[in-house]
């Protein structure tokens, strides 16, 4: 094995490592975790972590093309595509890591070609890097995608909301500038893995337009997201004693109306990665 190629599977290694972290973290409103399926009758845990186990070598082979430099159209998106058909045999049908793969496969490359770059990775250095090589067309898959049959396609066309491939375009904001900050801020104060997971994850339900729960909600299921992030984080969020029961009396509320923050648990999965791989 040559050592970029070592590099690679280290990559994919972390990427798996934290799709299992954002898995088991709990309590998130709507989302599958150890302790139940939440609002997805479809899935359970173990289910999931077969689907994130499937991912490994896909997430290997997005590295490898993200450390070349290849394009979007002719590498990462075959690989993505090639990533889901897999998936989908593990689960036998089950889309368990769509999002994810789409979300976290560009990530994975972004890092990969900083590192081919650069022997000091930060976050600003993975951003320039997915900015530089796959920016234009990745701006261009954001446009087509508001004609395209995707969940998000529908989203857009119904309530005017961009998804995950708008996200992609910026750069994904909300991993850089709300996901990464919410993290490092929550364990530097002192917060042990799982709470800090927990008020990353409803930083960004409050900042995200998620696709999951626009496709299963609406805008009133949207509003009704945002606006209990924003009362539980106004309240202390993690930081405060009683946020557990909080948070499981919110996970009831969700599963009542059928909703769960799908987008924003990939972009967890996501900002994980990222502060795992980068200095600074």
């Amino acid at each position: 094995m040559t050592a970029g190629a070592a590099k690679d599977t280290v990559l994919a290694v972390a990427a798996v490592t934290a799709l299992h972290d954002e898995l088991k973290a709990y309590p998130k409103p709507g989302l599958v975790s150890p302790i139940d399926s939440g609002a997805h009758p479809d899935m359970d845990f173990a289910l999931m972590c077969k689907s994130a186990d499937s991912l490994l070598e896909p997430m290997a082979q997005l590295a490898a093309a993200g450390r070349e430099g290849r394009s979007f159209e002719e590498a990462l998106m075959p690989l993505g595509i090639a990533a889901e058909r897999r998936m989908l045999a593990a689960t036998g049908g089950v889309n368990t890591h769509r999002g994810a793969i789409f979300s976290m496969g560009l990530i994975v490359a972004a890092i990969a070609r900083a590192m081919a770059l650069s022997a000091r990775i930060t976050p600003d250095s993975v951003r320039a890097a997915l900015k530089g090589e796959w920016g234009e067309a990745l701006e261009a898959h954001a446009a087509r995608g508001t004609s395209a049959a995707s969940h998000g396609a529908l989203v857009h066309r119904k309530t005017g909301r961009d998804g995950a491939r708008r996200e992609a375009a910026l750069a994904f904001p909300s991993v850089f500038e709300v996901g990464l900050p919410a993290l490092r801020q929550a364990l530097e104060a002192g917060l042990d893995p799982n709470a800090a997971n927990i008020q990353t994850l409803f930083a960004l339900m409050e900042a995200v337009d998620d696709t999951t729960v626009l496709y299963r909600g609406g805008l009133e299921g949207g509003g009704f997201v945002r606006e209990s992030a924003s009362a539980f984080l106004a309240a202390g969020g993690c930081f405060r004693p009683g946020w557990h029961e909080k948070a499981e009396q919110l996970h009831g509320a969700f599963i009542a109306r059928h909703l769960s923050a799908g987008g924003c648990a990939d972009l967890l999965a996501c900002t994980l990665l990222v502060s795992r791989c980068c200095d600074g």
